[in-house]
């Protein structure tokens, strides 16, 4: 671990992020890299992200034998994982790349797939934080996001994972649902609070995207008039009360989306908001690593499981995208993500480093319109700024 200079947050420098493709169905607003199976293999999937973990190293091999700060196993649904292969996994990864004291290994998990022994065989795995995907406790709003749990199954998962022995427990929340009220919405806060995690993820729904032509049943829905998200008034009312309830409940926003008790955030995420690197392995993984001092690589697998495991099995790496990134690029980055923090962002460092004109008079313009404060020798967005994030970031481009 290491604490950035730009942003004074302690974050991971090197992680990995594992994902796990498979899930027992498909939520309509996702967007992820998922397969929908029920027979699924678990064995041939580890085996397959052990080879791509030597691909990945014979292209990079200057990582081979250096320590991770951090591994993360995203999904997809990675408690659906028999923990003997992907124990396999992480066996195969320590060897080659040796966890540092203190590393932070995460593992997401869906509140029906939670269930105390399978998180004790897990938590015996060494991984050692939790993130549980609750999303809401009002079942209206869970059956809009089409999720199996039903609102009491949060609870049990909550239970679950501190009886197995976790001590650093996440949840996700998810704002701005079709017919979700303000109310709604600080309530669910409230509940989640109420249970006790160490971190609070509260995302605001998004349906636009589409990530290399995929779209999602809600961003159909929406372009088609069949469905109708909250107004963005409606949206700021919501996240505005969610922040409130959760600082007051001992887990305040150190992130636009995060919210954590002190020394608790997450330390795999703020690798990304603070320019860190990243090794990937799996389906639609994303993986970062600098190749220069001003230059880097972004690497992005192919979406499909079968087309991914074909390529592994063949010997090739499984890449959909190559980004090389440059100086301006990285610039763009580093800004966009640093000042999603409520730690700030070191921009005249950081113009420094980038070799940027410095923007000193639009940064005093948009701090005399209250998009930006001054924060302990650094700069960061004001609340009112959070909410339009973007549109400031695009200004000090």
């Amino acid at each position: 671990m290491h604490t950035d200079p730009l942003t004074g947050l302690e974050a991971a420098a090197r992680g990995l992020y594992l994902h796990f493709p498979y899930c027992l169905r498909r939520c309509p607003y996702c967007d992820f890299a998922i397969r929908i199976q029920h027979d699924i293999p678990h064995a041939r999937y580890a085996t397959a992200a052990l080879r791509e973990l030597e691909l990945r190293l014979t292209e990079a091999p200057e990582w081979d034998g250096r320590p991770l700060d951090s591994l993360y196993i995203g999904g997809g649904t990675p408690s659906l994982w028999e923990p003997e292969e992907l124990g396999r996994v992480l066996d195969g990864v320590r060897k080659r790349l040796p966890l540092a004291p203190g590393a932070e290994v995460s593992l997401e998990a869906n509140p029906e797939v939670a269930d105390r022994a399978r998180l004790v065989a897990y938590h015996g795995l060494g991984v050692n934080r939790l993130s549980i995907g609750l999303q809401s406790f009002e079942a209206s709003t869970l059956r809009t996001l089409g999720r199996a749990h039903e609102p009491d199954d949060g609870a049990r998962a909550i239970e679950a994972a501190r009886s197995a022995g976790f001590d650093n427990v996440s949840v996700d929340l998810i704002i701005g649902v079709p017919g979700q009220t303000v109310a709604a919405a600080v309530e669910d806060a409230r509940r989640a609070a109420s249970l006790g995690p160490d971190h609070v993820s509260a995302y605001v729904l998004t349906v636009e995207r589409q990530h290399l032509g995929a779209e999602t049943a809600f961003s159909k829905q929406v372009r088609s008039g069949a469905l109708r998200l909250p107004e963005d008034a409606t949206v700021v009312e919501m996240v505005d009360g969610v922040t409130a309830a959760l600082a007051e409940a001992g887990l305040p926003r150190y992130e636009i989306s995060s919210y954590a008790r002190p020394g608790k955030h997450s330390r795999h995420n703020a690798l990304y908001w603070t320019g860190g690197e990243s090794l990937a392995l799996g389906v639609g993984a994303v993986g970062f690593r600098h190749t220069g001092e001003d230059r880097g690589v972004r690497t992005t697998a192919v979406r499909s499981t079968p087309r991914w495991m074909e390529a592994v099995d063949s010997g090739r790496l499984p890449d959909a995208e190559r980004e090389e990134l440059g100086r301006a690029e990285l610039y763009a980055e580093r800004l966009l993500l640093g000042l999603r923090l409520r730690s700030g962002l070191d921009l005249r460092a950081l113009w420094a480093a980038s070799g940027v004109p410095p923007r000193n008079a639009v940064v005093e313009k948009l701090t005399e319109d209250g998009f930006l404060e001054p924060y302990q020798g650094r700069v960061r967005l004001t609340d009112r700024g959070a909410h339009l994030h973007a549109e400031v970031t695009a200004r000090l481009l």
